[in-house]
């Protein structure tokens, strides 16, 4: 089995042009679905203490709006999309149709408007990783949570019992043009699934 520790700067590399390519999709995705242009950094492949993730979204009092989905398959893991919470209702806004600043809180319909979301970013990124691997990954139904992103994120780990205390973490930051909707969309494979997605890669 491959640890994290021993992938290669050319097995890095590999993993990262795969989400480059699926946060490519992503954005074209969620570009049609809020009517305006989103833009996508390449993608930052890493290993890092899972106590750090709060601090790639502003840290860990930071109230974020936070879409969840488990992955299952031959390569499970996590995907995670969090957002701003004011970029959140920006995006409720977009996908609605509203003059942007309306939403001040999110009620049933919003919330489900943000788990579509979150499917449909997850469907486009996994769809990247099925063509490039030939590895099938299925998402779950996706959970939706507004807290601060330290807790978001302790209460993720409990119920998947995380193991270890560093995630392989595949990270793109999406952002819209005029600034008014940024993201992060985190996918963190479960340890043994590394060695799946690099084997299926094909670099040694």
């Amino acid at each position: 089995m491959i640890d994290e520790f021993d992938l290669s700067p050319a097995q890095l590399d590999a993993l990262r042009e795969i989400g480059n390519i699926g946060a490519g999709n992503s954005a074209t995705a969620l570009s049609q679905v809020v009517n305006k242009k989103i833009d996508m950094n390449v993608p930052r492949v890493a290993l890092i203490p899972i106590e750090d993730v709060p601090d790639l979204v502003g840290g860990p009092e930071e109230i974020v709006v936070a879409v969840f989905l488990r992955v299952y398959g031959k390569a499970p893991g996590n995907i995670l999309f969090l957002m701003p919470r004011k970029n959140a209702f920006y995006l409720v806004d977009g996908v609605m149709g509203k003059p942007l600043g309306t939403t001040q809180s999110l009620d049933e319909m919003d919330i489900s408007a943000l788990k579509e979301v979150g499917n449909i970013l997850t469907g486009s990124y996994l769809n990247s990783f099925f063509h490039f691997t030939n590895i099938s990954m299925i998402p779950s139904i996706p959970s939706l949570a507004i807290d601060m992103a330290g807790a978001i994120l302790n209460i993720v780990l409990v119920q998947l019992g995380q193991m270890g205390d560093r995630a392989m973490v595949i990270e793109t930051k999406f952002l819209a043009e005029d600034d008014s909707i940024n993201g992060h969309f985190f996918l963190v494979p479960d340890p043994g699934s590394l060695s799946t997605l690099v084997k299926a890669v094909g670099v040694e």
